[in-house]
This record gives structure tokens, sequence and C-alpha cells, in this order.
């Protein structure tokens, strides 16, 4: 929708109770876009411009708005789907990291937007008209029937998105895609409170995330963030609380198709009060989201895009037309189903039952809520049970509604996350596996009069929103016709295992059923279909910790420390080790064997006819914990993630642990006895809630504490296969023993059970127990134990293992020919398994198996299909997917399409003494007669002396002896200025005697064999000398090498290209330094270098005595590379910490950015004065690359973004024009031209090299396993030859010192 929308209406009265509750049961459609909040620049908004990373000025609010726990002032509207209270930093610092954002950040769809050529308008304003503000407060009375019942708001703010589309690279005759997204974004307030509303109506989001820029050619796509950051809060910049409602592509579809109000496409969000507000507090009205809960006072995280991930089929979501509005949801979490909500029967002539949502006995609040005057017993089997068979409403395998409900029949009402009313223990509902109510014991509406009711009008101009319930199970018959007003399942278009059975484990078989298909692991193995594991074989946990902790009253944080897991499957012993926690943290964690006993109760040992938990939820599932300790009611959360299998069959976890535990001194050791616990199991849902007893000991001391537990696991089902529910509603899990030990050496905290997974067991006297059950059974951790008669068995090897069962060792399969990977490709061999993996330049066809080539996609550059300059002026840059970018060549300026000569000679290019030619493309330079040099640099030629007397002494002599003379024939010795030197010997023998300056011998002088006069010199020395500096040693004069090793740079002389290692010395010593980039000055003799621990660069002379001096010390962060152009005599630099490239002249003034954009890792750098061009690396990782510009910044390009991995090192050859890197990722070293062409490997075994400078015919660069000096051979790509430190640390910067200038005599 374009355009302005019609003028607003009052602000309707609250309507009365029973006809908002058919209003909200009525209402089944999505949000129609004419439904948005009004707007338009005649409605006052301002509009924001066009761009892909604009941001408003500040906009000044009226009245202040309250966001968590302060109140700002002012607003910012972003292109990016985005709101703040301060101005946005560059979009790369956010729009594609995950939550939280560094800054406050309200994002109704933060992506990588852009609005430029007219794709769409933001548009935003402050309003106070009774119509928006009385459309804003129906919805928060509404999502809030509780503390929002009252509320009304006096203004509002408004920002719009409408018609907006993805960044997108610019594609040769591709046009912009058409997918565009609409939504909106209102705050509400009062002096009191800030509500926030999103609003997606409905086709309004049409794509679901965007592709990163710095990655753009690579297919990754991320979904776009929605949720609330705090942002920073104070001087340490600790991150503040954040809520997360999206985090996958498929809980963004969602947005406009489910809500947490009851209309699909809206949401509503409490985001800041007077009264305390840990975190944003989500409406709950339509059931759809998870119980929401407030995050701890340290400001931890949580998300609720768990209720937005369901798996939906394609027809349900991509199937949506304006006359198909109705759309069939999956039931909503169990976390809710302790929730009343109504039943919808959208049969033709079904009834509609409605909730009361001011009852006035409220529904009891989970247990996962409340502290312990609260909790909920341990649910009842037999309601669970029963519920399981169908009592609820939810849909049966062809669609239809079973509904346990009659006419007259009660529901419970719908409740409101701050419930303010506790339940006493043991009353809390059982969670409906269906989403469904609980127990229909509760004071509810009756059903509408007469049984039916029919569903009003679609809403007026003139009238509030229809205020609908949405989000429970609402069955339809397949064979309901597409004329009514509900969605129709289309059977023609469901998924089938022909187009998706690589969607199932390997190990697993795909099975089509009426609705959809599902996946089973097959015999021998187990899990959820989409990930099978080997019964009997072991299995190891591989993942990352993350804390924010108060340890009695202590901070503690940790992030990303190492956890591992080893589990025996087939006796059910779990071992669990985490390393490097602060060690208050680990002793205080020592009681919290739930981290480690999840992987008990996952590979948990099963008694016959019941499973654990890796059978129902696979490798994907949340484990969420509560832990409240006691007497000091400290509480913990812990939410442990699974993220799948990695290619080695190791499942992949990430644990975060937030709130408080009790201090433990060091001293103490932790002990808990085994117990037992009761797992209740609903349809994609676990609970269990517990009580456990731990010691603290130390010598005599033995202190009893408990703490209360509560456990929530959410995994995804196949909802299309028949729900014979196998697993029983409640298994008991037996814990036999526990261990936890925290290592201060080590620094590990360990964990250790034993778990078996089986009935609920009474007091009576235990029964003989078939070793394969209790685990005391000798097969082999290998081996699948199998019970007989009695307290016989059997052992078998799992699957990948062959023996007897009590020696089993792994098959090779891909030796003995047992797999299953086709042409072109390789087999792999693992423990128990093997993996197969493509060829190069192939990829896996849909069985997983096969490698099909890969098709290169078409490329312009090469096929001429491309707009660029001819080829001798520029270049086509072929970027992957058919996009291409074109490029003047140096010599030309232009935008690549057209490009024109520039004259180099206007720019004074060389040298005062030199002659300029301009050609095009490029130009010469010729010294002017008297003068020799290459043009760019030009000195007179020298006057020719007259030869002295001991010259022509030596011409004489050496003609007279026929130009070579005998070993005992004396030859006159001079030095360069002609002079006698003060020692003159007969040829090569011993025989030796001083002269004065005209020659004559000093009488007493001549010396016997083996002994050498000591002579003195006849021209006098100079009478003061300069003091070396007595750590900077001065290099004698020749080429050589410098190298940067920490807080000195080296010396190593060169002979010929040879390494003269017994030469190498410290040039200089620079305490406290850390020396990374270095490079040299030619014209000046100075050494210049880049510091990372000072912030600085400096240089020094290498004349002896000189001191160094710092030439930059401010706005630098970590500057690496360092390069010279001594014939402009600037020098560039970059910095990895500020992802900037800049130049200065070489004393530090007229310093400028060059580039500050598109910057990820920059890393090293290289110049080529006489052509002009500036060259540098990011080693970004997931977009590495090499760029290329003109020395003031202009005509910047990519010259390699292929096939390179950490391009660390750099260098320019001013002979062979080559621009050369070596890769520490490729392990290669190879070269280019300066155009793009000619790209050859020069060596492929490199270990990892840093830096790296040419010389001659050779290569050298430092090494960080080596941690030295490498020589390669340019032209045969052999290693020559290498220099190790006697100091043994990691060498960084190289350079090459000429005793002149490259390019002159």
């Amino acid at each position: 929708m374009r355009g302005d929308q019609a003028a607003g209406w009052p602000a309707p009265p609250p309507p009365p109770l029973l006809l908002m509750l058919l209003l909200l049961l009525s209402r089944a459609a999505a949000l129609h876009p004419s439904e948005l909040f009004p707007y338009g620049q005649s409605r006052g908004d301002q509009l924001l411009q066009e761009g892909d990373d604009e941001s408003s000025a500040a906009v000044k609010l009226t009245l202040s708005l309250r966001f968590y726990d302060a109140q700002f002032s002012d607003l910012y509207v972003g292109t990016n789907g985005i709101i703040s209270t301060q101005d946005f930093p560059r979009e790369t610092q956010y729009v594609d990291d995950d939550f939280p954002t560094d800054f406050p950040a309200i994002a109704p769809f933060l992506a990588d937007i852009d609005t430029s050529g007219g794709r769409g308008r933001v548009l935003y304003r402050q309003d106070t008209s009774p119509g928006v503000l009385g459309l804003a407060a129906s919805y928060v009375r509404t999502g809030f029937p509780l503390s929002g019942a009252h509320f009304t708001p006096t203004h509002a703010f408004l920002a719009t998105w409408e018609q907006v589309g993805a960044y997108e690279e610019a594609k040769r005759g591709a046009p912009p895609s058409g997918e565009l997204n609409t939504f909106q974004a209102v705050l509400a307030s009062d002096e009191f409170d800030t509500y926030a509303l999103f609003l997606y109506p409905a086709n309004g989001l049409q794509f679901f995330g965007t592709r990163p820029k710095e990655s753009y050619n690579v297919q990754l796509q991320l979904p776009a963030r929605v949720g609330f950051c705090r942002g920073e809060v104070d001087d340490l910049n600790r991150q503040g609380p954040y809520f997360s409602l999206t985090s996958t592509e498929q809980s963004v579809k969602n947005l406009y198709q489910h809500s947490n109000l009851g209309i699909p496409g809206v949401w509503a969000f409490h985001i800041g009060s007077t009264s305390p507000l840990d975190n944003v507090r989500p409406a709950t009205i339509g059931g759809d989201l998870s119980k929401a809960r407030p995050s701890a006072p340290l400001g931890q995280s949580f998300s609720h895009a768990v209720a937005l991930e369901d798996d939906y089929t394609q027809d349900t979501l991509d199937d949506y037309d304006e006359n198909e509005e109705e759309i069939e949801y999956p039931p909503s979490e169990p976390a809710e189903a302790s929730n009343g909500h109504s039943s919808v029967d959208v049969s033709l002539g079904g009834r509609i039952s409605a909730p009361d949502s001011d009852l006035a006995s409220p529904e009891p609040r989970s247990a996962s809520q409340s502290g312990p005057e609260t909790e909920s017993s341990p649910l009842d089997p037999h309601t669970k049970e029963r519920r399981l068979q169908g009592e609820t409403d939810a849909p049966d395998l062809k669609g239809r509604v079973k509904s346990s409900e009659q006419p007259g029949t009660r529901v419970p009402a719908p409740p409101e996350t701050e419930g303010d009313s506790p339940a006493p223990p043991g009353e809390a509902p059982p969670p409906s596996p269906e989403g469904g109510a609980g127990p229909a014991d509760q004071d509810a509406l009756p059903a509408h009069p007469g049984g039916e009711a029919a569903l009003p009008n679609y809403p007026g101009p003139d009238h509030g929103p229809h205020l609908g319930q949405r989000g429970q199970v609402v069955g339809v018959e397949d064979d309901i016709s597409s004329n009514t007003e509900v969605f129709t399942y289309n059977a023609a278009n469901k998924e089938t295992c022909e187009h998706n059975h690589e969607r199932c484990s390997r190990h697993a078989f795909c099975t089509d059923y009426a609705t959809g298909f599902c996946c089973h692991c097959q015999s021998r193995f187990y899990g959820n279909g989409k990930q099978c594991l080997p019964e009997g074989a072991p299995h190891r946990v591989n993942g990352k910790v993350s804390g924010h902790l108060l340890v009695g009253h202590t901070p503690v944080h940790f992030t990303d420390v190492d956890l591992h897991a080893y589990v025996v499957g087939n006796d059910g012993r779990a071992y669990t080790a985490i390393s490097h926690i602060p060690q208050p943290a680990a002793q205080a964690l020592l009681p919290l064997t739930p981290i480690g006993g999840l992987f008990g109760w996952l590979f948990a040992l099963e008694k016959p006819g019941w499973e654990n938990g890796f059978s129902l939820t696979g490798a994907t599932f949340i484990h969420d914990v509560e832990v409240t300790f006691y007497p000091g009611e400290e509480r913990v959360r812990i939410t442990q993630t699974a993220e799948g299998l990695d290619p080695e069959n190791y499942l992949s976890i990430k644990t975060n642990i937030q709130g408080q535990v009790p201090y433990i001194p060091a001293n103490f050791s932790a002990h808990v006895a085994p117990y037992k616990e009761l797992y209740h199991y609903a349809d994609s849902a676990v609970t269990c809630t517990s009580t456990r007893t731990y010691s603290l000991m130390s010598g005599a001391i033995n202190q009893t504490q408990t703490y209360r537990i509560h456990q929530n696991i959410t995994y995804q089902v196949c909802r299309h296969a028949p729900r014979h529910w196998a697993v029983p509603v409640t298994q008991q899990l037996n814990v036999d023993r526990v261990f936890a030990l925290y290592s201060d050496e080590e620094k590990v905290l360990r964990f250790a059970v034993t778990n078996q997974i089986g009935p609920v067991e009474g007091d009576s006297e235990p029964t003989p127990v078939n070793p394969c059950y209790d685990g005391s059974h000798t097969c082999a951790t290998t081996a699948r134990c199998h019970p007989a008669t009695g307290v016989d068995y059997t052992c078998e090897c799992a699957s990948g293992y062959q023996g007897d069962g009590r020696n089993c060792v792994d098959v090779n399969e891909c030796a003995t020919g047992f797999h299953r990977c086709g042409p072109n490709s390789v087999c792999v061999n693992l423990l128990g398994s093997y993996r197969c993996e493509c060829r190069s330049g192939y990829e896996f066809a849909d069985d997983r198996h096969t490698c099909i080539l890969i098709t290169p996609p078409p490329n312009p550059c090469e096929d001429g299909h491309h707009n660029c300059a001819p080829a001798s002026q520029a270049r086509c840059i072929h970027h992957g997917d058919g996009s291409f970018s074109c490029a003047c060549l140096p010599g030309y300026a232009g935008d690549g399409h057209r490009c024109t000569d520039v004259d180099e000679c206007s720019e004074n290019r060389c040298h005062p003494s030199a002659t300029c030619s301009n050609t095009p493309g490029s130009f010469s330079c010729r010294c002017q007669p008297g003068y020799y040099g290459d043009g760019f640099q030009c000195t007179p030629e020298p006057t020719q002396r007259p030869r002295t007397v001991c010259e022509r002494w030596r011409e004489s002599l050496l003609e007279h002896y026929g130009g070579t003379p005998r070993d005992d024939q004396y030859v006159p010795q001079c030095d360069d200025l002609g002079h006698f030197t003060p020692l003159q010997c007969h040829g090569k023998s011993d025989f030796c005697w001083c002269v004065d300056q005209d020659g004559r011998e000093v009488q007493g002088t001549r010396s016997q064999p083996g002994i050498t006069p000591a002579c003195i010199p006849t021209v006098a020395p100079p009478t003061v000398r300069p003091t070396p500096r007595p750590d900077v040693t001065p290099p004698p004069v020749g080429t050589f090498l410098l190298y940067a090793q920490g807080q000195q740079i080296g010396h190593l002389p060169l002979n010929g290209t040879r390494l003269q290692k017994d030469m190498a010395k410290t040039l200089l010593s620079l305490h406290g330094s850390i020396v990374v980039g270095i490079d040299y000055d030619c014209r000046e003799r100075m050494v210049y270098w880049t510091d990372v621990a000072g912030r600085t660069i400096s240089r020094a002379s290498l004349e002896p005595g000189a001191e160094p001096e710092m030439v930059v010390n401010s706005g630098l962060i970590s500057p690496e590379g360092l390069a010279i152009d001594h014939f402009r005599r600037t020098m560039y630099w970059t910095d990895s910490g500020l992802d900037k490239i800049e130049r200065a002249r070489l004393d530090g003034s007229e310093r400028r950015a060059l580039f500050h954009t598109d910057l990820v890792n920059p890393r090293a750098i290289a110049v080529d004065p006489i052509q002009g061009n500036l060259y540098w690396t990011d080693w970004n990782r997931e977009a590495p690359k090499i760029e290329m510009s003109s020395l003031d910044g202009e005509n910047r390009r990519i010259l390699v973004n292929k096939d390179i991995g950490l391009p660390n090192g750099l260098t320019f050859d001013p002979f062979s024009k080559l621009l050369c890197w070596a890769d520490a990722g490729t392990k290669k070293l190879e070269c280019i031209l300066p155009d793009g062409t000619g790209r050859r490997v020069i060596q492929n075994n490199l270990n990892y090299p840093f830096n790296i400078v040419s010389y001659a015919d050779h290569f050298y660069h430092t090494d960080w396993r080596r941690d030295g000096v490498i020589a390669v051979n340019r032209d045969t790509g052999q290693f020559t030859d290498e220099y190790l430190p006697e100091q043994r640390s990691h060498l960084y910067g190289i350079t090459a010192v000429y005793p002149y200038c490259p390019g002159r005599k």
C-alpha cells in the first residue's frame, strides 16, 4: 500500500466484556494492510532519506519514553528496521550481528534494508490524536488484561517501513528483487509505562532475512532480528538485558501469521515502567509464546523464538492469499499448556466458546514462575494420559477437531504472565500436549447462547480492531471447500519423501503420511529420525559454556569455556568436564549436577519398553532449568541448547548460566546422594520438578542444603505420523551414582552420573534385575547388551564395530567397501561410522552420497556479456552469481564503463631533472643530459677527477706485469680516493711495511713473515664522532633484512640472496613494545614501525647514535601493516582495531583516513610508488580478500577474493611488477599482476606465514610455526634457507634494505 491512509477515528469506548470476547474469538483473519495505524505525510509523518544505512535526526519527544529502567527524551529511526534512543553506529557494527546490540534498540525487523532508488519509504512521527491513542489502548488492554486494564496512553510514536527491500548487489541486466516488506512499530506511553506494538500485515513480509555485505558472495542469509536491547548499561560496558523474539527464518516467517494477543500479525510488549521491570514482558493472551520469564537482575536474556519455530509445512506458510485468510496453527508449546485457552471450532455451523479475562479465580502460575510458596507438584499422570488420548481439542489424523466441549461446558480463563494471585502448591494443572486448557474445573463463561455464533463483519475505519483470539489448534476438514473463510489444507502440496528424504539421517528411513512425511531411525539406531545414533556405542558431546553469576554477592562472568562429555551408552554412565570457569563460580556450581545430568537423561540406560531422551528429542532441543537454593532462595537459570550433530557425530550444545548461587569456600567438597526423578512427557515437551539434597563437607564440618529444580525440555516432533504414544506419560530416572569435583590445578569442573530410565517404582522389595538393565554386564563399551532369561544376557557389537561383544573394534567401512559414497567422493572412516566428502569441484546431490559436478555460474567477463570499457582501458571483475563490476586499468580514470587516459606528466611524477612522456595508460621518465637515474630519481653525473700517483703507479706496474702479477710481485694498494693505504705488501706474501702519504717506506717497519706491522693512517680521522645509542647497533653498508620480533628489530645481512646467519644481530631494542609492521625509507635511510602495545608509529635513522622518534601517537588502536612511499614521502598503515586504512606524511602530518568501510580485519599493506597503486589484505574469515586503489584512495576494487584464507603477508616487487602474498589459511605463496592476470602459485606448503618481502629472485617471510625467517626461490618455489633466532618468539613484519632506492643505479 502506498499513499496516505484515511483520517483517523475517535477513540472507541471500552466494549462490554462479552462483546470483546466474541470479537476476540471471531477474529481469525490475518491483519489487513488497511488495519495498520494510519500513516502518511499528510498525517504529519516525516520521511527518512533514501539509502542503505540512513538514520533520522533526533526526534525530541514531548513526553519522555520509559525503556527498561531508564527514561529517554530522544528517538532515532533507522533504515534497517530499528529504533534507538541514541544515534546509530555504522551498520557493519550491528546489522549482521545477533542480539544483543551494545546500544538501546527497539527492533521490529532488524535486517540490511535498502530504500535506494525509490524501493519503499520509512515514515515516523509523534502522535497525540484520540484515534491513534484509543487504538493503541485497545491493543494493550487486550494483551494485558490485568496490568494494562486501565492503561490510557497520552503520547504515541509511530514508525512505518512501507514496501522496503533488502540490500542487493547490482547485477548486470537483473532488476531488483520484487520481495518487499511492510511493517510498523508503535510506542504508546503515559507518565508511568511504555508499551510497544509490532504490526505485520498479511503478505507484508516477503523476505525474511538479508545477506551480510562482508560475505555477500557466500550463500549465507541471516534471519531478521526482532526484539529489544537495553544496550551497555555502565562505564564497564556491561551488557544490559535484552529480549529476542526470532532466531531462525522460520520464526520470522511466522510473525505475520502468529500473535501474542490473538490477532495474527500483531504483537504487544511492556517495555518500560516506573515499577521494577527486569526485562521486556510480552503479552500472552494468544497463548503462542512460551511463558514469559523476566530475566535475572544480572541482565540475562531470554528468547521466545522457540514458539515461532514450529516446522510448518510449506502449505501453511506460502499458499496464503486474501481469499484464504484462515491458517491452521500447530499446538502451542507445553510450557503454556497450564494457561487457559478457548477452543474455536471453525467447521461449518461450529460453536465458539468464549473465555473470561476478568474472572475472580485467576489461572495458577506454572511451576517455573513461582518460588517455593507457589510451586506446582508433579503432574498427574492419569490426567495427562487422558488428554493424550484426545480429550483436549486436538486434531485427529485427518485434521478434524476432537472436542470434549459440549454446549454449556466451561473452559478456563486466559492467563496473563504477570498473574498476581499465585496458586497454592499442587494446584497447577498439567500441560496438555496439544496446548489446550488444563482440567475444566475452573470458573468460565458458558458457551454463547444457542451454541453457535456468527462471525461479525470485517471492522471498518470507524471501529477499533477486532482483537481476535488466535494461536489455538484450528482443525479443519480436508474436504472443506475453498469458498469458506478458512484455510483449506491442500494435500497435493504436501511435502513428501520423494523430494525431502535427504532431511532424514542416513541411518533412517522416510515414510509418507496423509499430511506429510516423517523420518524414523533404522534398526540398531535410535533418535528422532533426523538424527540417529548407533545403539550401544559411546557418544561424545562438545560445546561452550557462558555465564553471568553472582557468587554470594560477587559477580563472576565467563564466556565460551569448553565443555566435553563422554557417555557410555550401554550402562548409562555420563562424564562431563568444563574447563576454565573462574574458581569462585566453579566451586559454587559443584551442587548443580543438572548441568551434566542432562546427558545422563539423554543417554540413560533403558529398561525394556522405556526410552531415554535422545530417542525423542534427537540432537536439537532446549533444556531450560530453574534452580532455587534454600534457605537463601538464591535463584539460577540454566539454558542448554542442542544444535545438532557435527560431522564426527558429536552432539553440539551451548550452555548459558545466569543468576545467583550460594558461595562455597574453596576447601569444601560437595556430595549429592543418589536420587530418583519423575519426568512427565507431552507432545514436544518433557517436564520435571523435584527437590535435591546435597552435603558440603570440609574436615569435621558437614552441612546439608537443598535446592528446588524445575526442568523443561522442548523439542520438535513430526506431527504427520499416527500418534501412537509409545513413551509412557511418566517415566522415572534413577541416578545411582553422582560425582562432582573441581580441580583448581587443572581448572576443570567435573560431573559424573550413572542413569537408568524406566517405570515409576514403589517402595516394594526389589526383584532381580537383568544386568543389561542395571549396567552390571561385562559387554564392551561399544556393544549392545541383549537380555535373556533371568539374569542371562548376550553381547553384540554396536553398528560400525565388530567382535564378540566383549571386545569390539571399529569397522573401516571405507577399506571394506561397506559404504554408500558414490563416484567423485571420498570416504572418511570414523569410529563406528564414516562420512562422505566430495572431491574438489563437486557437490552432494539430494541423496547426500552422490557427488555431482558443480555447474559454474555464467561469467559475463569471460563470455563478453558485459558493458565495461575496452580491455585496453578497463577490466571486468566477476563476483560470482553472474554479477560483475568494471574498473579502469592503472593509467586510466573513470567508472570502468568509460575510461579516459590519465596524463601523469601533469601530476609531476618525474624528477625535476627528467623529461616526462605521456602514453595511453602510462608514462615514462628519462633523466636529462648530465644526469643519470631512472627518471624518478636523477643524480648529476660526477666529474672525472685526475688520477693520483698511487693510481698511475699501480696501472703502470699492472701493465708491466702483463695485467696479472705473481703472488710475490708488488702492486701499490690505493684507497677509494686514490691515496696510498698505510700498509703495503709484496703480493700475497707476509713481507709488509708501512708507507707515508706519498708512498715512501717508513724506516724500520718491515716485518718478519707472520707478523703484520701496525701502521698509522697518514690522513687524520675526525676529531669528534657521535656516540652510538647503547641499544642501537648501526648496520654495515649493503643489502640486509630487518624483521620485527616483539620488543626488538633484528638485522639479518644478505650475501647475494643467502642469509648471513652468523652476522645477525639486534638493530634496535624497544622495551615494552610489540613491533608488528615495519618498512624502510631508502632516501633518508630511516626504518619505520608500528607498535600495537604503545598504539604508535615511530621511526629511527640507521645512522649511528640515532634516537627513535614517534611520528603518530594518537587515534590508533591496533596498527599493523605499514608501507612507505619513498617517492611521495608518505606512509600508509592498517588498523585492525578501527577497521581503517590511513595515510600521512612521513613526519605524521597531513593525516587522512582513506578507507573505513567494508573492512573487517585489515592487516598487510604494500605500495607501488611508480604506478601509484596501494594494495592491502583483509583476512575476514568469512570473506577474505586483497584490494587495491590509487594512492589517494580513488578507484577502490577487489583484486583477489577467491581461493584465499588468511592472507597475512603482502609484498610488491618493483622489479618483476608482481604482487605476492603469503596465506596462512591455504598455506600458499602466490603472485598476480596488478591487472588481476597471471595468478600463479610459487609454494603451496608454507607453515604459518605472517609477513613477506621480495628481493632479487627470492622471497623472505616470517613464520610463526618455525619462529624464524624462511627463504623461498621465486623461480623454483624451493625453500633455500632459514634463520631461527636464538631467542624464540613470534616474528612479525619484515622488510629489505637496499643500499639504493629501487629503480636507481
